[in-house]
């Protein structure tokens, strides 16, 4: 399902947009936030973004109206938002989709509550069951041991931990992975909804499934009561903007002061004037964006399989289950077979070749196709990796493959966050409590979290990763050569 509207409707209006536009041609004299006074107080910053963008840099007045109260020309751009998703409430999020799954969360969840969910998720949805006090049930994904990643979540899986767990409040599904990887979301919502569950969609990389029909199915077409999109991925807003989306079945007020619990009350009008312009975008032209985004990618995936040796892999993975459907628009390659990690492509493609890729892991690298990319572009990163494998290939080398752990969960993130610790040295915490996160990013998905067991195969795991050049975050040492774990 898509949401197409004519030039003529009235999504072609940008409310908060205008009112900025507005707001410049008064020539209001600032005896207001914030200091640099429309740029004259930091020039130097004004030459690096530009007059124009330091005009709009505006604090919070009755013509531009408030984000945590929004009552006019915000709330006007929340609601055709939410006509644009097909949602019933809109939220502009200004602390990226790390805010929008905080608040997802929160609203689902009190302490002690249960919440249903698969461990491949990104931190932000585990840091929001640590700071609610919820406790998480995992849903263990199935693996693709060639490619060396995480699928989504069967529905008998996600049926049994109903069963198991028929007090949860919540379920909530990655919708896609960031491996591009849907699950049957239809049938798992009418799962949850049967025993009174609230459905919350991860869509952080999923915006461009509300405008294009040849895409995978949105949450609120899917009929999940929450979803969090990132607009400054495939929408095309400025980093950090994100929507908040909500059903008909889940308060607009009870919402809106979870959302106020932890977001700032200085929105950024850059960060949301951007959200206004790009669902106007995708709202009268999404259909065409998209449509051009899914036939590069595919171009890609061609010519790269072309090459010999990678994998870039698409549709032909969908197996009706735990992978019910595939994000067209991602250009994912496995790099094993040419004796490379991903992670070693990925830095080969951007010290060699000038090339930025969004990850490279331990298998695997993705480049991010969007409108604004162009067919040459394709076909320099195409060139590249058909040099790097001559150059650097080392067919059957002996390489780890970035499989799914699953955890040993001993207590909830919660109770082993903020409980005593000691540091130890990775190898000494071998048996023991992790409290802290420890993960490459991207894609940010923990390969231990606070609660669960620091095991030998999870040591060998960080030892390899660290060793290729993954960028590792999470604990509070830095060079990851040691870990908090509870203090016996």
């Amino acid at each position: 399902m898509s949401l197409l509207f004519d030039p003529g409707s009235r999504q072609a209006a940008a409310p908060l947009y205008e009112a900025l536009e507005e707001f410049k041609e008064a020539r209001i004299v600032p005896f207001d936030v914030p200091g640099h006074k429309r740029g004259r107080g930091n020039p130097e910053l004004t030459a690096f973004l530009g007059q124009k963008c330091m005009d709009v840099d505006v604090n919070s007045m009755k013509c531009l109206d408030n984000l945590c109260h929004p009552v006019s020309v915000i709330k006007e751009a929340e609601e055709l938002a939410a006509e644009a998703f097909g949602a019933a409430h809109a939220y502009f999020m200004v602390g990226g989709t790390t805010s929008s799954v905080q608040a997802m969360v929160l609203t689902a969840c009190k302490p002690g509550d249960e919440i249903i969910l698969p461990r491949n998720v990104h931190r932000s949805v585990l840091n929001a069951v640590m700071l609610c006090g919820a406790v998480p049930v995992y849903v263990n994904p199935e693996t693709d041991k060639d490619l060396g990643i995480c699928l989504g979540m069967c529905r008998e899986a996600v049926a049994a931990a109903i069963q198991a767990h028929p007090a949860a409040v919540a379920v909530l599904v990655n919708n896609p992975t960031y491996y591009g990887i849907c699950s049957d979301l239809r049938s798992i919502v009418q799962l949850a909804h049967q025993k009174g569950m609230l459905v919350l969609a991860d869509e952080a990389h999923g915006t461009h499934f509300y405008f294009d029909k040849n895409l995978p199915l949105s949450a609120m077409a899917a009929g999940a009561d929450m979803a969090a999109v990132s607009m400054h991925k495939s929408g095309g807003s400025l980093t950090q903007s994100s929507l908040l989306l909500s059903g008909p079945g889940v308060s607009e007020g009870y919402v809106r002061q979870i959302i106020n619990l932890t977001q700032t009350t200085s929105g950024s009008y850059l960060l949301m004037s951007s959200l206004d312009l790009s669902r106007r975008n995708l709202a009268l032209h999404g259909d065409e964006i998209f449509e051009k985004v899914r036939n590069l990618a595919q171009y890609g995936r061609d010519e790269i399989n072309n090459i010999g040796g990678y994998y870039a892999y698409g549709r032909e993975l969908r197996n009706g289950d735990s992978v019910y459907d595939f994000d067209e628009t991602k250009l994912l390659v496995n790099t094993l077979p040419v004796g490379l990690a991903g992670i070693e492509v990925y830095d080969l493609l951007r010290d060699e070749y000038d090339i930025q890729t969004e990850f490279g892991d331990l298998g695997n690298i993705l480049a991010y196709i969007s409108v604004g990319d162009r067919v040459r572009d394709v076909e320099r990163l195409v060139g590249a990796l058909a040099e790097i494998r001559r150059r650097f290939g080392r067919p059957g080398a002996n390489l780890m493959k970035s499989e799914y752990i699953e955890p040993i969960v001993v207590c909830g993130p919660q109770k082993a966050f903020y409980g005593a610790k000691v540091s130890l040295p990775l190898k000494e915490a071998l048996g023991k409590v992790c409290t802290e996160y420890v993960m490459c990013y991207p894609p940010g998905i923990p390969i231990l979290a606070p609660g669960e067991l620091v095991t030998q195969e999870i040591i060998d795991y960080i030892l390899y990763a660290k060793a290729k050049g993954c960028s590792m975050t999470g604990p509070e040492d830095l060079d990851i050569e040691r870990l908090n774990v509870l203090k016996e």
